[in-house]
């Protein structure tokens, strides 16, 4: 399987029960197909009182999320599909770039 998304990107869940939540993606876990998304699949951590947090207590925090349920979001606010074309050189006799763009508008996706 083929993973689109980045870290850095604005994505939307499409699935879940986190379903039409937005986000920011914190972290790819590549060999898993799954990533972080910033405030999406909170869940709740039972902790150990330690040096970092004394009392100890409930933290809550984002699990990972599965990859299929997720759709990058373009610059527009659009949840799209995602292309790779090959883009301009920046240097005449380089090698041209694959860059992101989105399928629905046709624009790069940085």
């Amino acid at each position: 399987m083929k993973i689109h998304i980045k870290k850095g990107d604005n994505v939307k869940v499409i699935a879940g029960d986190s379903k039409g939540q937005n986000g920011k993606v914190l972290e790819v876990i590549v060999d898993k197909y799954r990533a972080l998304v910033e405030g999406v699949n909170m869940v709740s951590k039972h902790t150990k009182a330690n040096a970092k947090t004394p009392k100890g207590g409930i933290v809550k925090k984002e699990a990972p999320i599965h990859i299929s349920n997720l759709m990058v979001v373009d610059n527009k606010g659009n949840a799209t599909r995602i292309g790779r074309r090959l883009g301009e050189p920046k240097k005449s006799g380089a090698k041209p770039k694959l860059i992101r763009y989105s399928k629905k508008t046709g624009e790069e996706i940085k």
